[in-house]
């Protein structure tokens, strides 16, 4: 069933149209509460709510930001609330309780109200007394926030019309930096807990990098299952893999780097290199593209995994390949929590806010002059009809990074 969360359109107009006057609304209810005496946003927290709906790459990238919260309450008093499809990588990471993620359900627009009123209930009742919103400039989430009734509430505000409006809902205002990288705006966020509201947006501190990521680690069982997937397609016990992730989500299709590219760059890999088996990945829903990308490259050693694995098995599937190929998606960021290397094709947003975290991440970004078009202070929104700057990333060019980054690994016996 296609979950309502996947219309991009559809969201992205509900959030300007409906979400301007929903935040205006409660805004005049916050001022007219805080007429009659109510206050917020002081005291110490001793429970933390996280508000990340969608896109499971950044939180793979909130890490730091939930280890930190971890930290200071216990994870036992550490909840997250999202999408109901994106709470894979939540649980996968393992920081917050099951129990604690909250999740949205997304089949139709009245499961996603009804489910969400019913977690608002339920974070009212556990009385959470402090909520992140890690969107950066949704409506939804501000309203949201605003509707737990967390007493201290820390987001981004549109100060001087710096991004998109979102009432003023937050306790902590947080002024939005597009020159640090996510990772560490999100650690920033747990950490402007810490400043009075009238201080802000003063933020006296400087984030810290973020340490390694976690390493995913499968069990035999799980390794034993995937080998056997990967032997009915023909990949020998062993096997090689270069792993080509040729989709971008709805939400963004200018992220998409031509398919056809795809299959010129998996043809030049299998002739490069007698050893390596190429299989390409993406949902159910790509399985047929991906399916006529691989049948025309015109190799046996090409392969097609889209809707074939889990997304845990999707994980094991990198730990036991040597790179992957994918556009700037989730994908790069749950790659990076195994040991394969990552090369990530950019062009709409920059690799310097988005890249994927560690030593074997290889963004590849053309640097035109119109790129990033793609940013928080425009909600994430492009006038362009034709994304030049990912042509602008040639097969070639694509091509060369794999080559030496194969011939590294195997040079130095990689698993």
């Amino acid at each position: 069933m296609k979950r309502f969360s996947s219309d991009a359109r559809a969201l992205q107009w509900l959030d300007r149209r409906v979400g301007v006057l929903v935040c205006l609304a409660l805004t005049a209810v916050r001022r007219i509460a805080e007429a009659l005496g109510a206050r917020g946003g002081e005291g110490p927290a001793t429970s933390i709510l996280f508000l990340k709906l969608a896109e499971q790459g950044s939180t793979v990238l909130a890490h730091e930001a939930v280890s930190r919260a971890v930290a200071r309450v216990g994870r036992q008093n550490v909840y997250f609330m999202v999408f109901e499809e994106n709470r894979f990588i939540v649980d996968l990471i393992g920081l917050v309780p099951p129990q604690n993620v909250l999740a949205v359900r997304t089949t139709s627009a009245w499961a996603m109200a009804t489910s969400a009123l019913g977690i608002l209930r339920e974070i009212r009742r556990r009385r959470i007394d402090a909520c992140i919103d890690m969107e950066f400039f949704a409506r939804s989430s501000a309203a949201l926030a605003y509707l737990t009734g967390a007493r201290r509430r820390v987001g981004f505000h549109a100060y001087f019309g710096e991004g998109p409006y979102r009432g003023d809902l937050m306790t902590h205002r947080v002024l939005y930096n597009p020159h640090l990288h996510t990772s560490r705006t999100f650690t920033a966020l747990v950490l402007a807990m810490d400043a009075r509201p009238g201080d802000l947006p003063t933020l006296g501190f400087v984030p810290p990098e973020s340490p390694p990521l976690p390493r995913f680690t499968p069990d035999a069982s799980e390794v034993a299952e995937v080998s056997r997937l990967l032997g009915a397609l023909g990949v020998p016990p062993g096997g090689r893999l270069i792993i080509l992730n040729a989709n971008a989500s709805d939400l963004m299709p200018l992220r998409r780097w031509d398919p056809a590219s795809y299959g010129v760059l998996a043809a030049r890999l299998a002739r490069e290199f007698p050893d390596a088996w190429i299989a390409f990945t993406g949902s159910s829903g790509e399985a047929p593209a991906a399916e006529e990308i691989a049948r025309a490259a015109g190799s046996p050693r090409i392969v097609c995994l889209a809707g074939r694995t889990t997304l845990r098995q999707l994980l094991v599937v990198f730990g036991l390949s040597e790179v992957l190929v994918t556009n700037d998606s989730g994908p790069a960021h749950f790659a990076a929590l195994t040991g394969i290397d990552v090369v990530s094709l950019f062009g709409p947003e920059t690799p310097l806010l988005y890249a994927a975290q560690g030593p074997r991440s290889h963004p590849l970004w053309a640097g035109i002059a119109c790129s990033p078009c793609i940013s928080a202070f425009n909600n994430r929104q492009s006038a362009c009809r034709d994304n030049v700057c990912m042509k602008s990333i040639t097969v070639d060019r694509v091509f060369e990074t794999v080559r030496g980054i194969y011939r590294a690994r195997t040079a130095a016996g990689s698993p």
